[in-house]
């Protein structure tokens, strides 16, 4: 059965797909846990609200199939979906309808769907982008994928973090296969 984890561990060597999901268009990055490498790649122009989420969610399905594969058991990849919160925190009546829409991703896809702070993401790509030399059209076109990749970057960087608090703290030779020294 799918679920929907907005917070757990990171697993070594999966691949993500995060999506930023918006009105009109959803930007998409992907990134590989044990490399830490994260890439826009693309954005579906498909407004959220045709045919009740419906056309949308086709779309999403044929994304993930393309950038983590068709079969969850063969190819492990997770989901991470951008939760829209206020700057204080606190969930507002969108980030109610991105759960209910990551819900139905992961019912939808067999996928685990993990939801991820996407506060100030956009204004990150276009920060990124303001002396890039693109005209305004160009800049909307990469913007949506850019804030994915935003959002997926932080979202290793802190599943990165959380894993190396929980881990004992140990003398890092001490796996060193080190023969007695000469003498």
């Amino acid at each position: 059965m799918p679920r929907l984890v907005v917070f757990g561990r990171q697993q070594s060597g999966v691949r993500y797909l995060c999506i930023d999901l918006g009105d009109k268009r959803t930007g998409l990055a992907a990134g590989d846990a044990q490399t830490g490498v994260v890439a826009p790649v693309g954005v579906i122009e498909t407004p959220a609200n045709v045919q009740g989420g419906e056309a949308l969610l086709r779309d999403l399905e044929r994304a993930v199939r393309k950038h983590l594969g068709d079969d969850p058991a063969r190819s492990p990849g997770v989901l991470v979906v951008g939760l829209p919160l206020n700057m204080d925190g606190t969930e507002g009546p969108r980030s109610k309808v991105v759960r209910a829409f990551a819900t139905r991703l992961a019912e939808r896809t067999g996928r685990e769907v993990r939801l991820h702070d996407e506060r100030l993401s956009t204004a990150e790509a276009d920060w990124s982008m303001a002396r890039s030399g693109l005209t305004r059209g160009q800049k909307k076109a990469r913007r949506d994928a850019l804030a994915a990749a935003a959002i997926l970057r932080d979202f290793l960087a802190q599943e990165r973090a959380a894993a190396g608090a929980a881990l004992p703290d140990a003398d890092p030779t001490d796996d060193l296969d080190d023969p007695a020294p000469p003498g």
